[in-house]
């Protein structure tokens, strides 16, 4: 990689972070830490305002920007092939965000660029997530992001029904399935439930807070410690 290319990467990084290291930008770029320390150094003295230091991290500060519309032609290519399979998988709202996001970008892309990421041969076929399960991802998204409590039906793979009431935390992809991990306030207790098993539904007028033990950290950490045990990780 040129170093004028590197140059523009560190900063294309740095600013899609919170905080980078040194070290997180070695190995990306593939250099040692001490390049990158001598060139965060030069983009300082060409006034490029990297805020932070050698063995905290490294932020952009404001009022700084890039052009946005600087991909190549593999990069391109990616994005294509993420909002296909975006559509078939994601909420309806997502999915047409994504399709919209995705027509900006190409709109100024170079011609050949766009030709290139247009003409990319990597579909979704439908047969994703059925409509009403994308509709109640759509739902429960929405109301992670809202901390809005829902009520749920839901039916079990033993085909057993019960209602909850539930704070969720969060919506996770496994492959072929979309789970909410929540925090049930039937059982006092985190679980987890398939998205195409939830039968019916509905926003709560009841927002909730993270409350010691309940929040999606507090999951994160039992279900790692578990994983532990079990030497699933080490």
């Amino acid at each position: 990689m040129r170093r004028a290319d590197r140059l523009f990467h560190i900063i294309q990084l740095i600013r899609g972070r919170r905080l980078t290291t040194a070290a997180f930008l070695a190995q990306r770029l593939e250099v040692s830490e001490r390049t990158i320390y001598r060139d965060v150094s030069d983009l300082l003295a060409q006034g490029v305002p990297i805020e932070g230091a050698a063995g905290v991290g490294y932020r952009l500060g404001a009022g700084f920007d890039l052009p946005p519309m600087m991909f190549t032609h593999e990069e391109a290519k990616a994005l294509v092939a993420s909002v296909r399979l975006a559509q078939v998988w994601l909420d309806p709202a997502l999915g047409t965000s994504a399709q919209d996001a995705l027509g900006k970008i190409l709109s100024v892309l170079p011609a050949e660029a766009r030709a290139a990421a247009e003409s990319l041969a990597v579909f979704a076929p439908h047969g994703g997530l059925s409509g009403p399960a994308q509709r109640t991802l759509q739902t429960l998204r929405e109301a992670v992001q809202a901390r809005d409590k829902v009520f749920i039906q839901y039916r079990d793979l033993n085909e057993k029904a019960s209602e909850r009431t539930l704070r969720p935390l969060g919506c996770f992809y496994w492959g072929k399935v979309w789970t909410l991990a929540a925090w049930c306030e039937t059982r006092q207790d985190f679980r987890s439930f398939r998205v195409d098993r939830i039968t019916y539904v509905r926003r709560l007028d009841e927002r909730f807070r993270d409350e010691p033990g309940r929040t999606l950290a507090d999951l994160v950490r039992i279900d790692e410690a578990r994983a532990r045990e079990q030497g699933w990780i080490p």
